[in-house]
C-alpha cells in the first residue's frame, strides 16, 4: 500500500501543525482551563488535535494506492437446443420430463464450482433455464456468436451444447467456433436412424409476380427408403388443383426437383399450397404439405423510351432495364410517338436536341421523371442543362463520386466503373446547375476532372438524369466479356431508373409495415402524420384494428416518437391478418388499411434426422467430447475433475481516495463524541 497526495509532503506537516495550534489554543491558552486536571485537558487536547488533524488531511486529495487481487470463477456456458425438431421423435415424452430433470441436476452440481450461464436457443439465443421446445428454426452458429460477443475476455471454462446437431439458419457451425477458445462438450439429442419418408425439401419461387404473366414454382421433392414407390405433387390455390405430376421414387436415397409456371389471375397477395400425396410407408406425415405466398401486381411500371435513330444504345439500355420483371419498357422513334406520356413513370429521351413542344408542355403537366442520354441536350426540360454542342468531341472514362448520396451502389461496381471503356463526349468544359449531383464525372486519360458524365438533378418535385456521352453498349458489353453476364451494367441502369421513377407519396397519412412475415418474427408498425404544409407531426393520436381471419380484432394505440408514430405488434400465429389504421386531425379523418401474411415455418418438420457427425466434429475441434444425453452424470464428473477448468485471479492497482473512506468519517465523529462528552461530564470546559 502506498499513500500519495497531489500536494507537497510538508502540505502534511502544517496540518498536523493546524491540529496541534487549535488543539493547544483551545485548551491550554484559556485561563479558565488552569483548575482542570492535566491528564483530563491532554486527554481532550489529544482527541481535537487528531480530529481537526484529519479534517486538515481530507482536503489535499490524498490517495491510497494498493494492489487488489481478484478472483475470476470459470464460467461454464450451457446452450440448450429449443427447436420442435428435438421432441419430434418417439422419446419426446421422454425428452420433456427425465432430461430435463436430469440437465437440471447436472447444472445444480456444477454451480457449486464454477459460475454456470444457461442459454437456450432456436432462431436466436436468450438467457434461459426452462425450454418448451416449440422453436421454429435452428440457428446454432448464432449460439457462438453470441459466446463470442458476450464474453470476450472471459474465464470460459467449458461450453455445453445439447441439441441433435439440426440447423437450418445460419452458418455452417464448424466456421464459427474458430474465435471459441474453450473446449466444446456436445450432448447429443434426436435420433440418428432415418424413418421411411417422402418430402418437401424446399419450394422456390418469385416474390413478385404480374398480374396476367405466368411464373415459376420449384419444387424439390425428397425420399428415403422408399423406392419404386410413386406419389403425386400438387399445387393448389383455394381449394383448387392448378397443377399436378406423378413422382416416382427411382432411388432409396431420392431426391429431385419439378417445375411448375403458374398464371398470375388475381392481384394481391396470393397463397399457393403443395402437396404430396400420402402412402401407408410414409412415417412423417407433417412435411407432406408446404404453402408458399406470391405478391400478384396488376401493373408494371411503363418506362418509354425517345430516340431519335436507332442505336445500340437503346437496344442496352432496353434489356437492362427488361432485365427486372419491375418495368415494362417501350421504344419509339420520337417523331412517330403520338401517344399520352401519362402513363408513364419515366421518359427517356436518346440523342434527342429537338423535342416537339407538344411532348415538354405534356412533361410539365404531368409533372414526369426524365432520364436523357446523349451528346445535346434539349432546352425546355425541367432540371436538364442543355448542353453545349461541339464539333470536336474527346474519349472519357468514369470516375465515381464517393460523396454521391441519392441512391447507393455496391461497392463491386464502384470499384468495376473504372475498368469500364471509353464513351464519346463533348469537347471542353462542362457545368451543371447548383443542387445538381454527380455520380460519375469524366476521366480524361489518368487525371479526374470535374466535368460531370452521368448527374441528377430535382426541381419542384420532378426528378432528372443525363448522361452527356456516347456509347453505353460498351460498358454493357465489357461487363459481359469480364463476368460472363450482365449484373453489374444492369445495377448501374436499374438503379438510376427506379430512382427516377419512384413517385412521391403526397398523401397526409401514411402507414409502412411488411406485407409478408414469418410466424417468429414480430409484427412492426410505423405510421407518419403530415399537417397541410407536409410537415411531420406527432399531436393526434394514431390507433389501429387488426383482425385474423376468424374475425378477433386486437386494438393498438401507436406510440408517438419524435416524428414519427410505431408500434409493436408482437408475434402471431400464421394466417392472414387486416389491418385498418386512423387518425383525426382538425375535422378530417384519415384512414389506411392493408393486408399481411404470417407465413408458418416448417424447416423443422423438413428433415428430423439428428446430425450427431456434426456434434462430433464441433467437440473434437475444441478439444471437447460428445456424450449422450444418458451420459449426464459421466459428463458432471468429467468437468468438476478437468484441472484446465480452473480460476483465474487478477492484480490491478487501485486508487481510493482518502476523502470516500466512509470509516475515516465514523472515526472523525467518534472522536469529536468522545471530546464532547467528557467536556459535558466534567463541566463546561
Amino acid at each position: 500500500m502506498q499513500i500519495i497526495s497531489n500536494y507537497p509532503w510538508y502540505y502534511t506537516l502544517l496540518c498536523l501543525v493546524a491540529g496541534f495550534v487549535f488543539s493547544g489554543a483551545l485548551y491550554f491558552r484559556d485561563k479558565k482551563n488552569s483548575d482542570r486536571s492535566k491528564p483530563l485537558l491532554i486527554s481532550l487536547a489529544s482527541l481535537r488535535f487528531v480530529s481537526v488533524s484529519l479534517i486538515a488531511l481530507l482536503l489535499l486529495d490524498i490517495f491510497i494506492k494498493r494492489l487488489v487481487n481478484e478472483t475470476e470463477k470459470p464460467v461454464i456456458i450451457l446452450a440448450q437446443d429449443n427447436s420442435s425438431s428435438i421432441v419430434a421423435g418417439k422419446d419426446s415424452s421422454e425428452l420433456k420430463t427425465e432430461y430435463t430433470k436430469a440437465l437440471a441436476a447436472f447444472v445444480n452440481a456444477v454451480k457449486e464450482k464454477y459460475d454456470v450461464k444457461s442459454y437456450q436457443f432456436d432462431s436466436e439465443t436468450k438467457p434461459s433455464e426452462s425450454y418448451d421446445f416449440k422453436g421454429k428454426e435452428t440457428d446454432i452458429s448464432n449460439v457462438f456468436s453470441d459466446i463470442e460477443n458476450n464474453y470476450a475476455n472471459k474465464n470460459i471454462g467449458a461450453i455445453i451444447l445439447a441439441t441433435d446437431g439440426i440447423y437450418n439458419k445460419g452458418t455452417n457451425p464448424l466456421y464459427s467456433i474458430e474465435k471459441i477458445n474453450a473446449p466444446i462438450y456436445a450432448i447429443a439429442l434426436g435420433d440418428t436412424i432415418p424413418l421411411k419418408d417422402v418430402w418437401i425439401q424446399t419450394i422456390n419461387h418469385n416474390q413478385i409476380a404480374y398480374l396476367g404473366n405466368a411464373f415459376p414454382a420449384e419444387v424439390v421433392v425428397n425420399a428415403i427408403d422408399l423406392k419404386d414407390k410413386q406419389v403425386t405433387i400438387s399445387i393448389a390455390q383455394n381449394n383448387k388443383i392448378l397443377k399436378q405430376e406423378n413422382v416416382n421414387i427411382t432411388s432409396t436415397s431420392f431426391s429431385r426437383t419439378y417445375n411448375f409456371m403458374l398464371d398470375a389471375t388475381t392481384s394481391g397477395i396470393q397463397k399457393y399450397t403443395v402437396t404430396l400425396s400420402t402412402i401407408d410407408d410414409d412415417k412423417n406425415k407433417q412435411n407432406n404439405t408446404q404453402s408458399f405466398i406470391v405478391d400478384v401486381i396488376d401493373n408494371r411500371e411503363k418506362i418509354l423510351i425517345l430516340a431519335n435513330a436507332p442505336h445500340p444504345d437503346i437496344a442496352a439500355i432496353e434489356q437492362s432495364i427488361s432485365a427486372s420483371q419491375t418495368y415494362e419498357v417501350e421504344v419509339s422513334l420520337l417523331d412517330k410517338f403520338t401517344k399520352p406520356l401519362k402513363p408513364y413513370s419515366l421518359v427517356i429521351f436518346h440523342q434527342t436536341a429537338n423535342v416537339p413542344q407538344r411532348i415538354l408542355a405534356e412533361l410539365k403537366t404531368n409533372n414526369q421523371s426524365v432520364f436523357f442520354i446523349g451528346l445535346n441536350a434539349p432546352a425546355g426540360i425541367l432540371g436538364i442543362d442543355a448542353h453545349n454542342a461541339s464539333t470536336r468531341l474527346n474519349d472519357v472514362e468514369a470516375s465515381v463520386q464517393k460523396q454521391f448520396s441519392l441512391f447507393t451502389i455496391s461497392d463491386a461496381l464502384k470499384n468495376y466503373m473504372k475498368e469500364f471503356p471509353d464513351v464519346t463526349c463533348n469537347f471542353g468544359n462542362q457545368s451543371i446547375s447548383n443542387g445538381a449531383n454527380a455520380l460519375i464525372n469524366q476521366r480524361i486519360g489518368t487525371i479526374d476532372t470535374d466535368n460531370p458524365l452521368l448527374y441528377f438533378n430535382e426541381l419542384n418535385g420532378i426528378k432528372t438524369a443525363s448522361f452527356i456521352g456516347d456509347g453505353l453498349w460498351r460498358w454493357r458489353m465489357r461487363d459481359f466479356a469480364d463476368h460472363s453476364n450482365f449484373n453489374l451494367f444492369n445495377e448501374l441502369i436499374s438503379k438510376t431508373v427506379q430512382y427516377l421513377s419512384v413517385k412521391a407519396d403526397k398523401s397526409f397519412f401514411r402507414i409502412f409495415t411488411k406485407k409478408i412475415i414469418n410466424e417468429n418474427e414480430a409484427l412492426d408498425f410505423t405510421a407518419e402524420v403530415y399537417n397541410q404544409s407536409y410537415e411531420q407531426i406527432t399531436e393526434p393520436d394514431v390507433t389501429l384494428i387488426l383482425k385474423d381471419a376468424q374475425h378477433k380484432t386486437y386494438n393498438y394505440t401507436f406510440s408517438k416518437k419524435q416524428s414519427f408514430y410505431n408500434l409493436a405488434a408482437g408475434q402471431f400465429p400464421a394466417g392472414e391478418y387486416t389491418y385498418e389504421a386512423k387518425v383525426k386531425y382538425g375535422d378530417k379523418l384519415y384512414t389506411k388499411s392493408g393486408l399481411v401474411i404470417i407465413k408458418k415455418i416448417v424447416s423443422e418438420k423438413t428433415n428430423t434426422v439428428a446430425n450427431h457427425q456434426l456434434l462430433f466434429q464441433l467437440a473434437k475441434q475444441s478439444g471437447g467430447k460428445l456424450v449422450y444425453r444418458n451420459q449426464l452424470e459421466q459428463l458432471q464428473k468429467e468437468i468438476l475433475a478437468n484441472d484446465t477448468i480452473k480460476s483465474i485471479t487478477y492484480s490491478h492497482k487501485q486508487l481510493t481516495d482518502l476523502v470516500n473512506l466512509k470509516w475515516l468519517f465514523f472515526i472523525i465523529v467518534l472522536l469529536l463524541s468522545v471530546e464532547w462528552f467528557l467536556r459535558k461530564y466534567n463541566g463546561k470546559v
